[in-house]
């Protein structure tokens, strides 16, 4: 007894809405997600781009104070060739040797050292001074070459001054070619500090100034153990040469922190400048944005899924209140047997789709029922009509027979695939069952109730939309006529179905075996 699929399969499955409930902000993460990405390639396209222009800031500031630097060395070299210096006065000496040096901003010194290494003279014109600076790389450089030229040193502490600084640094050979000393130009790590001091990198960022054997000369900001640090040889400093301007992303090989490095030669100089951006820095504020944009994203979603599976979760109960409905539209509030729409239905469905073997249809009706309410009340009359009900539907067994209480004390079971001879068991049963109904609380004993059956029996490929009717019809004359003979019997109707309705044939009175 199954409830046709029309009445209860209108809408789309509320799994179907679901599913569109949690693909939809699953669309949204995704598209979020490509979004995100987007801006943290946007964040270190900036972060490069920033970088890039530091550097050539940077490097370019560097190279145009050391060819100032360079040229002052050179014009120093110069008037110490010039006749008469050395018997010059120490004033005069000190005005022809300094004054077409420069006064480049953050320039220590410039000083004039023998071929021992002692200090000659110096550009501050201060009383001289007994200092000796044989063990500088600076001066040792020359010493052992001639074609050193430019020499630019390690990072030193003045013995004159105490600051910090780097020398640059020329040889000064004698009129026969030997060696004659050197001179000495030095700038301060302070000018270094002063050309980058506002420029924020981030807890992780630096920038650098290293000769091209990788020793590092400075770095803003200033960490005492990377000054004069050796990075030749290592991976990321290899790098830097062979490519000599670019920039890449690489772990440090001092801290293991992960950064971005941009890089580029200075000038024709033996020097590299580097700036270093900390990769936590360059995501800093994306993350930050990352953070939030994701977190909303998560929320709506979560929230639109939730809600999608409430509506879902509503969906399945209204379609199960639906298909409750539509159950008890088609169901018996009393006995809780389909109702005479649903035989109506199923009738027709019947006739719709014949077979090759016949069906059979059998009206009952309880006998002198309206006796059993005026005697015995309503309440008894129910309960008759409810044991009916339970031993009608004891009488058959297979899925496809139907019971149905179609009004009143009326009921109906239809039997496919049946033909007379069974309809005729069938229907001795429901005798058998009927007498077998009794109502202790009513007085009401066994063998008290009694039916009338009318069958009408429809042949094999009996079809069209008058059959239902004209079946119907059969059958309740036949029960009619069943009453008429004296009650609780069965009367069969030998018409065949597929005849005219408005031809009622004359029926044949058959006994119940």
């Amino acid at each position: 007894m199954h409830l046709p699929r029309r009445l209860v399969g209108g809408l789309p499955t509320p799994r179907i809405y679901v599913l569109l409930g949690i693909l939809a902000p699953l669309g949204m993460l995704i598209l979020s997600g490509a979004m995100l990405l987007q801006l943290r390639q946007e964040a270190w396209e900036k972060a490069e781009q920033n970088a890039q222009n530091l550097l050539r800031l940077v490097a370019n500031d560097i190279g145009r104070n050391v060819e100032i630097l360079d040229l002052s060395l050179q014009g120093v070299i110069e008037n110490l060739r010039l006749a008469g210096i050395a018997r010059a006065d120490a004033t005069m000496r000190h005005h022809l040797l300094f004054h077409r040096t420069s006064t480049a901003r953050s320039l220590g010194m410039i000083v004039v050292l023998d071929e021992h290494g002692d200090l000659i003279a110096d550009s501050l014109d201060r009383p001289a001074q007994r200092a000796n600076f044989a063990d500088r790389d600076y001066f040792r450089v020359h010493r052992d070459r001639s074609d050193a030229g430019l020499f630019i040193s390690r990072t030193f502490r003045s013995r004159l001054s105490g600051a910090d600084m780097i020398g640059l640094s020329r040889r000064v050979d004698k009129p026969d070619g030997s060696f004659g000393g050197i001179v000495l130009a030095t700038l301060k790590l302070s000018y270094f500090a002063a050309l980058v001091e506002s420029v924020d990198l981030g807890a992780d960022g630096a920038i650098s100034l290293l000769r091209k054997d990788g020793i590092r000369l400075m770095r803003h900001p200033f960490v005492e153990s990377d000054i004069n640090a050796n990075l030749g040889g290592t991976e990321n400093f290899d790098r830097v040469l062979r490519e000599r301007q670019g920039g890449f992303t690489a772990t440090g090989v001092r801290d293991g922190i992960r950064r971005y490095y941009a890089f580029r030669p200075v000038g024709d100089l033996p020097l590299v400048a580097t700036v270093a951006r900390g990769a936590d820095d360059v995501e800093a504020e994306w993350r930050g944005k990352a953070v939030v944009i994701g977190a909303t994203m998560l929320l709506l979603s979560g929230l639109t899924a939730g809600l999608a599976v409430l509506f879902g979760r509503e969906l399945r109960r209204r379609a199960a209140v639906e298909a409750e409905l539509a159950r008890l539209s088609l169901t018996d509030g009393l006995t809780g047997l389909p109702n005479r729409r649903r035989f109506d239905a199923e009738l027709a469905r019947v006739c719709d789709h014949p077979g090759a073997a016949p069906f059979t249809l059998l009206l009952v009706d309880a006998d002198h029922f309206k006796r059993v309410n005026d005697r015995h009340g309503h309440a008894a009359g129910d309960a008759v009509l409810k044991a009916l009900a339970r031993g009608l539907a004891a009488t058959v067994h297979r899925p496809e027979d139907l019971v149905c209480r179609i009004g009143g004390e009326e009921f109906a079971v239809l039997l496919p695939a049946t033909d007379a001879a069974g309809a005729f068991q069938v229907a001795e049963r429901i005798h058998q069952a009927a007498l077998g109904i009794a109502v202790a609380s009513a007085g009401i004993a066994a063998g008290s109730v009694t039916v009338s059956i009318g069958m009408a029996a429809a042949p094999p490929g009996s079809c069209g939309p008058a059959v239902p009717d004209l079946l119907y019809a059969q059958a309740d004359a036949a029960l009619y006529e069943a009453k008429a003979a004296g009650r609780n019997r069965t009367r069969c109707a030998p018409q065949a179905p597929d005849a005219p309705p408005r031809q009622m044939p004359q029926l044949r009175l058959v006994e119940a075996p």
